[in-house]
């Protein structure tokens, strides 16, 4: 195996707290600047409120549609295509408004670490 491709495996997904399935596509301290997780929404679903401290994140909207909010910020409608941008420390759900799964790619800069996540459950 060629050791610069990373492959998304479906066995690797996993059910995250905050409402999604994840697979981590590419994070490890190889490459400190990104990571890039593919995460999945259930049809009616959506993730809690949360935010992550120090690190820029991105959605690349893959499939699907859905409702993304973003701090103080009305809902605003995405679907395949789209760029959402989540600057640090700012709070972010998504919700999925379609009979699909909505899939899109969370990319990060720096990478990811559990310890960056803050979850606001009360709202």
């Amino acid at each position: 195996m060629n050791e610069y491709v990373r492959k998304l495996r479906q066995s690797d997904e996993y059910y995250f707290k905050e409402g999604c399935f994840i697979i981590e596509v590419s994070n490890s301290d190889q490459d400190d600047a990104v990571s890039i997780a593919r995460a999945r929404v259930s049809s009616g679903g959506q993730t809690a409120w949360h935010w992550l401290t120090d690190t820029f994140e991105r959605y690349a909207i893959m499939r699907g549609e859905g409702l993304v909010e973003i701090g103080d910020s009305d809902a605003t409608r995405v679907t395949a295509g789209d760029v959402v941008l989540i600057p640090p420390g700012t709070r972010q759900r998504i919700i999925n408004t379609g009979e699909t799964d909505l899939e899109f790619l969370a990319i990060c800069t720096p990478r990811f670490s559990a310890s960056q996540y803050h979850s606001d459950k009360a709202r």
